[in-house]
């Protein structure tokens, strides 16, 4: 009879605990360590990827730079730093019912039709619920393989069987091996399926995406070793009962983690979006106070966003502070910033900001649009349609280059803005044409500017 033996560990953080307790030593997280049965039975011995294999001098120019394989979708190519890689790990999370088993099936059929057999593992779904969403998606093909199973060692199998061009799992936390005692979506049967189809990947140079839930905070379930164990992280952003989604790489051995691909949610599935500029502006409410257009950048695309800012009256003894799609500490500043250096008022009023579109702002360059609409809403003061703004506000209230300034300002002149209000060391980056380039030295100046005060 195999022997076991009780481990304790997190299902928030993976810290391996010698006994249980409460509160989570390592991230603080309450309520957080679970018990689960190890079995100690020597069947965790993995044989080597590459029996023989010898160590490769990095300067060996026999070995050829892997081709990636291309999906049909640009706007996941672009994520993925311009396709698929063979032998990579990639695990995609994101909300439940945001669409990753639709995009899933999306790939596996352009990556079927192009390259080949693809093996769709579905251990949440039965054959024929996977196969209406197929034909409802139009993504029915011959060479698209579905696998409804649960077991990693009859997955494992399968996948050694044929030569594949692509293995989706969906999703990892419903597989199990029966190697560990614990029950399928636990931490240790995560980790240990991963590493698997790690070893899987590697030593057959079969690409693998694996389909991972998320928890209420938003993280992928299990422990962050599962993000640090995969080549490739993608996180699927949107609201449920919004069309729009962005997909969004947080790890990337093989590219930028900077770039984002813009997906529009329809009743035949995902629809990239190649100008999602026009997208986001096209509801944009004209001569309405607080609404401000900024030329963001995400990794070498621009995007013209509106960010909106409603100030007011509070009944409240503590005013409200609500924001969606910035920092919240960085509006905080942009607040501090105003009260000391603008002569505003704001302490005693509820604000609110918002970036329309459901687009998350993390650069800097917002700190100057965020700014604008906070005082246009204040004094009632519209900012004119024509103008778009961009610029890092320091906390001496001073205006502070950001990069890219030159393909910001073509963006905007693009889709009809006259005036551009930037920083005054990013003026002489920026090459005349179609629009009016308005430089700014401070907040106040800015201000005055955008407000026509």
């Amino acid at each position: 009879m195999a022997k076991t033996k009780s481990t304790f560990v997190c299902q928030s953080c993976g810290a391996v605990l010698v006994r249980w307790v409460g509160r989570c030593p390592e991230c603080n997280e309450w309520n957080s360590v679970v018990e689960e049965q190890v079995i100690e039975s020597g069947t965790h011995v993995r044989p080597a990827m590459k029996d023989g294999a010898a160590p490769t001098p990095i300067t060996d120019r026999s070995q050829p730079a892997p081709n990636r394989q291309g999906t049909a979708l640009t706007e996941l190519d672009r994520v993925l730093g311009g396709g698929i890689v063979p032998g990579s790990l990639i695990l995609i999370g994101g909300d439940p019912g945001i669409g990753k088993s639709t995009l899933m099936l999306q790939i596996s059929h352009c990556v079927a039709e192009a390259a080949g057999p693809v093996l769709y593992v579905s251990g949440e779904e039965s054959f024929d619920q996977t196969r209406m969403r197929a034909s409802r998606l139009g993504t029915l093909s011959d060479r698209l393989l579905i696998y409804t199973e649960t077991s990693l060692d009859s997955v494992r199998n399968q996948i050694k069987k044929d030569d594949y061009a692509l293995v989706v799992v969906d999703s990892i936390q419903s597989m199990y091996t029966p190697d560990l005692a614990a029950v399928p979506g636990s931490v240790s049967q995560v980790r240990d399926c991963a590493n698997e189809f790690l070893r899987l990947a590697k030593g057959s140079s079969v690409p693998v995406f694996l389909v991972g839930h998320v928890t209420k905070d938003g993280s992928i379930a299990g422990p962050r070793l599962l993000e640090h164990l995969v080549d490739t992280v993608l996180y699927f952003e949107g609201e449920g009962k919004q069309a729009l989604r962005i997909l969004r790489a947080v790890k990337n051995r093989f590219g930028s983690t900077n770039e984002i691909g813009v997906f529009e949610m329809t009743e035949a599935g995902l629809r990239e979006v190649p100008n999602p500029s026009a997208l986001f502006l096209s509801e944009r409410p004209k001569g309405v106070s607080g609404s401000v257009v900024i030329p963001s950048v995400e990794g070498t695309r621009p995007l013209l966003v509106e960010v909106q800012a409603l100030v007011g009256d509070t009944p409240l003894a503590s005013p409200r502070r609500t924001v969606a799609g910035i920092n919240p500490n960085r509006v905080a500043l942009i607040l501090a910033v105003l009260e000391k250096r603008a002569g505003a008022h704001i302490a005693d009023k509820d604000v609110f900001v918002n970036v329309a579109g459901g687009v998350k702002l993390d650069e800097p360059a917002a700190d100057l649009a965020v700014a604008v609409a906070l005082m246009s809403s204040l004094l009632e003061l519209p900012v004119a349609s024509d103008i778009a703004i961009f610029g890092e506000v320091g906390l001496a209230g001073e205006i502070r280059a950001v990069d890219m300034a030159r393909a910001r300002v073509a963006e905007a002149s693009k889709f009809g803005f006259s005036r551009c209000i930037l920083p005054k060391s990013c003026a002489a980056d920026v090459r005349e044409g179609d629009i009016e380039i308005v430089p700014v030295n401070t907040v106040s100046q800015a201000i005055d500017v955008a407000l026509d005060r």
